[in-house]
C-alpha cells in the first residue's frame, strides 16, 4: 500500500519586517545624544592619541630618555607606597570614625575639608608654606632655632615624599568614608555575641571586621591605584616635576613633552602606561564580577 507524503507549505524566505514600538523610538531618540558624546569625547580623542603615538620612533625617543625611566619608577612607587599606606590609615581612620559619638561627628566634618576643597589653592598653599626664604616652615625654624631651614622641594627624595603626603592628606577621607560605609554594614550583633563570648577587639577584626571588608578593601585599593595612575595634581601642582625633571610621574611626563612641544612623545608616554592600567582593571572587574 502506497502512502501518500504532502509537504508542508515552504515558509516565506523574507519576513515582513517588525515596525519600531514607540518605546524602542523614544528609547533611540534619547541614547542617540550620548553615543554622539560619547564618541565625540571619547573615541575621537582617544583614536587621535594612538594615532599620534603609532610611530615606532617615538617610544625609541621615549625609552632612550633618562627621564621616562625615572618618571616610570616614580609612579611604581607612588603607586605602592603611597596608595598602601593611604588605604592602611584609611582602614585604621574607619574604625575610630564609625563610632557614634557627637563630638567625633565634629570631627569628621574637618576631616572631610581636605578632599571637599579645590586642589589648586590647597597644594599651591602647601608649596608656598614649604618655601625655603619666605615659607611658614622655615620661618618657624629660623625663629626657634636661628638656623636656615632645609630647601624641601629641591631635593628628589624629599620632594617626592612631599607630593605623595600631598596625594595621601588630598584623597584620604574619601576612601575612610568608603570604609566607613564598609563598617556600617556589618550587622551589630555579631560583635555583641563577640563580646558575649570574651573576644578581644583583635580578634573582632581579625575574624568579623576583615573577612566583611576584605573585598571592598582590596576593590578600593585597586581602584585608587587607577585613579592615582591619572593624578595630575599632587605632584605638578607642588613640585613641577622638578627638581631637574626627577619627580616626574607618567601623568605629569606628558605635560613636559607638550611644553617641549614633543606631542608624540606625549602621546607615547600615556601609552606605554596602558600595561600598568589593563592588570589593575582586569582584576578588579574580577573580584566585581564574584
Amino acid at each position: 500500500m502506497s502512502t501518500l507524503t504532502i509537504s508542508a507549505p515552504a515558509a516565506p524566505l523574507v519576513r515582513a519586517k517588525k515596525a519600531m514600538t514607540s518605546w524602542e523610538f523614544w528609547g533611540l531618540v534619547l541614547v542617540v545624544p550620548y553615543l554622539l558624546l560619547f564618541l565625540i569625547f571619547v573615541v575621537y580623542p582617544v583614536g587621535y592619541g594612538l594615532w599620534l603615538a603609532r610611530h615606532p620612533a617615538s617610544y625609541e625617543a621615549l625609552f632612550e630618555d633618562p627621564i621616562f625611566f625615572r618618571s616610570l619608577i616614580n609612579t611604581i612607587i607612588f603607586l605602592l607606597v603611597a596608595i598602601n599606606i593611604k588605604m592602611a590609615v584609611a582602614l585604621l581612620l574607619s574604625g575610630f570614625f564609625v563610632q557614634k559619638r557627637a563630638w567625633i561627628k565634629w570631627l569628621s566634618l574637618l576631616f572631610i575639608l581636605p578632599w571637599a576643597v579645590p586642589s589648586i589653592p590647597t597644594i599651591l598653599s602647601v608649596r608656598f608654606m614649604l618655601n625655603p626664604e619666605w615659607g611658614v616652615i622655615n620661618t618657624m625654624i629660623y625663629n626657634l632655632t636661628g638656623l636656615d631651614g632645609p630647601n624641601w622641594l629641591n631635593d628628589p627624595t624629599l620632594a617626592l615624599i612631599f607630593a605623595m603626603l600631598m596625594h595621601i592628606w588630598k584623597s584620604l577621607p574619601f576612601w575612610t568614608l568608603i570604609l566607613v560605609a564598609a563598617r556600617m554594614s556589618i550587622p551589630a550583633e555579631q560583635y555583641e555575641a563577640a563580646s558575649v563570648d570574651g573576644a578581644s577587639n583583635w580578634q573582632k577584626f581579625k575574624f568579623i571586621t576583615w573577612p566583611s571588608m576584605r573585598t571592598i578593601y582590596l576593590t578600593s585599593t585597586i581602584l585608587s591605584m587607577i585613579w592615582t595612575l591619572g593624578d595630575f595634581n599632587s605632584v605638578y601642582l607642588l613640585t613641577g616635576g622638578g627638581p631637574a625633571d626627577l619627580t616626574h610621574v607618567l601623568a605629569t611626563l606628558g605635560i613636559r613633552y607638550l611644553r617641549l612641544d614633543q606631542v608624540d612623545l606625549a602621546m607615547a608616554s600615556i601609552v606605554v602606561a596602558v600595561p600598568l592600567i589593563a592588570p589593575l582593571m582586569y582584576f578588579m572587574m574580577k573580584r566585581l564580577s564574584k
